[in-house]
């Protein structure tokens, strides 16, 4: 009866291991700029997509309620720092909180306060809400306008 040879053992070797971890941290390197870019740009689009989906909140609540619905930013003027949606009586409905970001990480423009009538139209014609940030370039900021009905609209450019 014959036994068969052990095996050689299989396995990676300490250099082999070190050539991979080089070529790991060089692909990083190269990565790095571009994801800091792709961050910027996700924070952007997201604050536009909160403030969007806040928007349609307030205008289905105008709706469901059968009353004037306001939104207003948490700090006069910041939209940065959040918002809050009321309804004509003074109930808080909805309050997006701090965003912690300063004015290098996000600009956010935008009117006052928008008021929803209980029809879900806008009770006066407001201005556009535009997002952008440093570094960021033009194509990639957010415009969120509103039409008389009351529906935003969220588009991929400077207002």
């Amino acid at each position: 009866m014959r036994i068969a040879p052990r095996s050689r053992m299989q396995g990676f070797t300490a250099v082999e291991l070190m050539i991979v971890v080089v070529i790991v941290g060089i692909l990083t390197a190269l990565a790095a700029p571009n994801m800091a870019q792709m961050v910027r740009n996700q924070r952007v689009k997201t604050a536009a997509f909160d403030l969007n989906a806040s928007l349609v909140f307030a205008r289905s609540e105008a709706l469901k309620r059968n009353l004037a619905v306001t939104i207003t930013p948490n700090t006069a003027g910041d939209w940065t720092q959040g918002w809050q949606i009321r309804d004509s009586n003074n109930n808080l409905l909805k309050q997006e909180g701090n965003r912690n970001l300063n004015a290098k990480e996000l600009v956010f423009t935008g009117p006052a306060a928008v008021t929803f009538a209980r029809t879900g139209r806008l009770s006066a014609a407001v201005g556009n809400f535009s997002l952008s940030a440093e570094n960021v370039p033009a194509e990639r900021h957010r415009c969120i306008s509103l039409d008389l009905s009351g529906r935003p609209q969220t588009k991929e450019h400077a207002c």
